[in-house]
């Protein structure tokens, strides 16, 4: 295959894919949030753009500079903040990537419910509004419950499930407060995301996610990840592969290529939310990078495939497209760990928990001192531990047992 300098631009990329960017013998000049450039970065990467790259216009010229002294191979991101910012670059300098039309269609689920429903590929009633008025309209059309969240959001932020007609002024009202929220820089994809909303039947079933790699065209499907999550939609859970049958499992994937080949995706990795519902297969989202909550992690584990290593090699020939699905070969799991909210006044159990032969990695990242806070969305998450089984369901099991034994003592008077 035809293939440009090794020199990559990567948008927003951890420390974990420069690192396996330069095992690859790439060079890498990292665009970084510049509260999130650290120490292993600074020691990996080429140069590092630091600023708020969401501002692409800022961005851009920076990258015209660098690409005009020595030549990219490629721009990429595999982070939902990069995924706008990348292909925009990407078509600026000419390089071959996913198309900017696509990285929107998927980031807006407005447009993308209306793709689907154009294409028949599992219809689900969905509007976009702004007011009470159109939550009403909309629940007088198609009947309650429904849910209401951001139009180009992510992380099960701003998610609310409405069952009563009552409550449709207080979800509105409670939308609309996010925007007075205090975020900080790399929290939102937009700065307008409360300013409409999406409203669309409440699915019934449980919710996977489809795991694929695309090449020219060809998607294959990694893996399937069974989710758990609170009543707020708040992933707590993963499990590779998934448990359920096999005659669903075969309707999602084939929804989700479907999906993939609609929007225009061709290359690179995606992870697409799914639910099993009664009426079939339906997608909940997707998006054009890896999953998050560890999901590659579980992924390698399970089949061995490194999405990463692929969405950062293939394009620059260093690693071979994956020509088939992989077959499972282990199970692997993560558990979130749900302490109450409050201020930590005692942690324990962690060695006991990196001890056990189950544990393959425990994080935390609250200490003594520290506020829990409520579990709202995916950043509010304290910890997780990523557990491995002969089986998914002893993955599960041991994923459970060991995030129950860290014990995070808070205090709500702190």
């Amino acid at each position: 295959m035809p293939e440009g300098p090794n020199r990559l631009l990567l948008v927003g990329g951890t420390s974990q894919q420069v690192r396996k960017a330069r095992e690859l013998g790439l060079d890498v000049v990292l665009v970084q949030f510049p509260h999130m450039y650290d120490d292993e970065q600074r020691a990996l990467v080429e140069e590092a753009l630091l600023l708020d790259y969401v501002d692409v216009d800022r961005l851009l010229p920076r990258a015209r500079r660098r690409h005009a002294d020595r030549p990219f191979g490629a721009v990429l991101s595999l982070s939902e903040l990069g995924l706008l910012p990348a292909a925009r670059v990407a078509e600026e300098l000419g390089l071959p990537g996913t198309p900017v039309e696509t990285v929107r269609l998927l980031a807006d689920k407005g447009r993308m419910r209306r793709l689907l429903a154009a294409r028949g590929l599992g219809p689900v009633a969905a509007a976009v509004g702004r007011s009470v008025a159109d939550l009403e309209d909309f629940v007088d059309a198609h009947g309650l419950p429904v849910v209401v969240k951001p139009v180009r959001e992510s992380g099960s932020l701003g998610v609310f499930a409405l069952r009563n007609r009552s409550e449709l002024p207080a979800v509105v009202e409670r939308f609309r407060s996010l925007q007075e929220r205090q975020w900080t820089v790399g929290d939102l994809s937009f700065p307008d995301s409360f300013d409409d909303f999406l409203v669309e039947e409440l699915l019934d079933g449980p919710e996977v996610s489809v795991e694929t790699l695309s090449h020219r065209g060809r998607h294959v499907v990694v893996g399937v990840t069974d989710k758990e999550t609170t009543g707020r939609f708040v992933e707590v859970g993963h499990v590779q592969p998934s448990r359920h049958p096999a005659a669903a499992l075969a309707a999602a994937t084939e929804l989700v290529t479907g999906l993939l080949d609609a929007v225009g995706l061709r290359d690179g990795p995606a992870h697409t939310e799914v639910k099993l519902t009664s009426r079939g297969p339906r997608i909940v989202e997707s998006h054009n990078r890896i999953g998050g909550g560890r999901i590659n992690e579980l992924t390698q584990i399970a089949t061995g495939v490194d999405m990463e290593r692929h969405a950062l090699g293939v394009p620059f020939g260093l690693v071979e497209p994956l020509a088939e699905r992989p077959e499972p070969r282990a199970g692997a799991a993560v558990a979130v760990v749900t302490p109450a909210p409050g201020r930590v006044v005692e942690v324990t159990g962690l060695d006991a928990v990196r001890a056990d032969p189950a544990c393959v990695d425990v994080r935390l990242r609250v200490g003594v001192g520290d506020v829990v806070p409520p579990l709202m969305w995916n950043e509010d998450k304290v910890g997780h531990v990523v557990a491995r089984g002969s089986t998914a369901a002893e993955a599960a099991a041991h994923s459970k047992r060991l995030a129950a034994m860290v014990r995070v003592r808070t205090s709500p008077d702190g």
